[in-house]
């Protein structure tokens, strides 16, 4: 079959997946930090030369060290199983139970598809039963499962089901409200339109709770 570069595009949007773990190969850590740096810089330098830039300019001669770094440490950062937070639960010893929510978690992610940033929100709540978790480790868990090539689907899931397994409960959900500048800077240019996904664990896929959660958060549905 021949695949044009519409027909690649086409592929490259399509966000269904068979499973809610990032693909990685068996040797993704074979090599530490400082080699994967080296590599990367080299490559980066190969794109701009081929691009026709002059890397001997003061502007860009670092440019593909500061890359390398960004890359490994910074935006993809959270692909490293080191780098995942260790998430302090408490007993619930003052006996809340009604559901808490945080709102408005910043996510700042890449897209698997282009490379380019993915900008919004997540809302995540939770009912305890018995256990409750640090409200900054609910923002550790978005940041380190956004550190990586994402598509918003799979984020969503991976941050309900690693909070599922912290708190021993399936009565997690997420919402996520966010950008995508490959949908927003190339291709159709449409800077106003954002993607919202939604997972729902235990009670939140209860219409009653769904929707209490969904009215603390502001957003409408019609599911």
């Amino acid at each position: 079959m021949i695949h044009n570069e519409e027909t690649h595009d086409e592929i490259g949007d399509n966000h269904i997946s068979t499973s809610a773990k990032n693909p990685m190969r068996e040797d993704a850590f074979a090599i530490s930090d400082d080699e994967k740096i080296e590599k990367i810089k080299k490559d980066v330098e190969n794109i701009l030369v081929t691009l026709g830039m002059d890397l001997t300019d003061d502007s860009l001669k670092g440019t593909p060290n500061r890359v390398a770094k960004m890359f490994v440490k910074e935006i993809f950062g959270g692909l490293n199983p080191s780098r995942k937070p260790k998430a302090s639960t408490f007993n619930n010893n003052y006996k809340y139970g009604e559901m808490l929510v945080e709102k408005n978690i910043i996510v700042y992610s890449t897209c698997e598809h282009h490379l380019l940033p993915i900008i919004g929100r997540a809302h995540v709540a939770y009912i305890s039963n018995g256990t409750v978790i640090g409200l900054s480790k609910m923002n550790r868990i978005v940041e380190y499962f956004s550190k990586r090539p994402q598509v918003q689907e799979r984020l969503t899931m991976q941050i309900v089901q690693e909070l599922q397994r912290a708190l021993g409960t399936e009565d997690v959900a997420c919402v996520i409200d966010a950008k995508h500048l490959c949908v927003n800077s190339r291709g159709v240019s449409d800077i106003e339109s954002s993607t919202v996904t939604s997972e729902f664990g235990g009670k939140f896929k209860e219409a009653q709770c769904r929707r209490e959660f969904l009215d603390y958060i502001k957003l409408e549905t019609k599911f």
